[in-house]
């Protein structure tokens, strides 16, 4: 299930890039699939540890920065023409964030194992509405002690009342 994820993620990465470097601003394909790559291969590291831990929304601001990063980065190093790459890498970025935010969504239903709801499958769980009630009979503390006839009043005397 990994490599499925992992090659739709490569394939939405490269045609993404493949619209917005390619047609928009001539970067060539070759560079556009070693950018596409490596966006992909560091994403999808991001993704198995930092997406199950910080949600989808959280995770997809991440991708976000990153694939700014790296096609800003690697543009600077790579592409032979000039663009504004800038522009382009905010493009690509925004395009990408979105498209992030429906492969999180498919990597939380299909990948990564969902939460249990019975609290008998997993141990050590605690749930807020799982509530129990303890039951225990009054301790009589005088029977308890051991100094009871000395702590006594005399009963068979009456009360003064006033």
């Amino acid at each position: 299930m990994h490599i499925r994820s992992f090659v739709i993620k490569l394939i939405m990465t490269t045609a993404v890039l493949w619209v917005v470097l390619g047609l928009f601003f001539g970067v060539d394909l070759s560079e556009i699939l070693i950018t596409s790559v490596v966006l992909t291969v560091v994403g999808f590291i991001g993704d198995e540890f930092i997406l199950p831990r910080i949600g989808n929304v959280l995770a997809a601001i991440g991708d976000f920065v990153l694939a700014y990063a790296v096609i800003w980065l690697l543009g600077y190093n790579l592409y032979d023409e000039p663009i504004a790459l800038g522009t382009a890498a905010f493009i690509s970025a925004l395009i990408l964030g979105v498209g992030e935010m429906y492969f999180h969504r498919y990597m939380q239903m299909n990948i990564f194992e969902p939460e249990k709801s019975n609290p008998d499958e997993k141990t050590g769980y605690y749930q807020r509405t799982n509530l129990q009630t303890e039951f225990a009979e009054e301790a009589d503390l005088d029977k308890m002690s051991g100094d009871v006839s000395d702590n006594k009043k005399d009963e068979s005397k009456p009360h003064n009342m006033y």
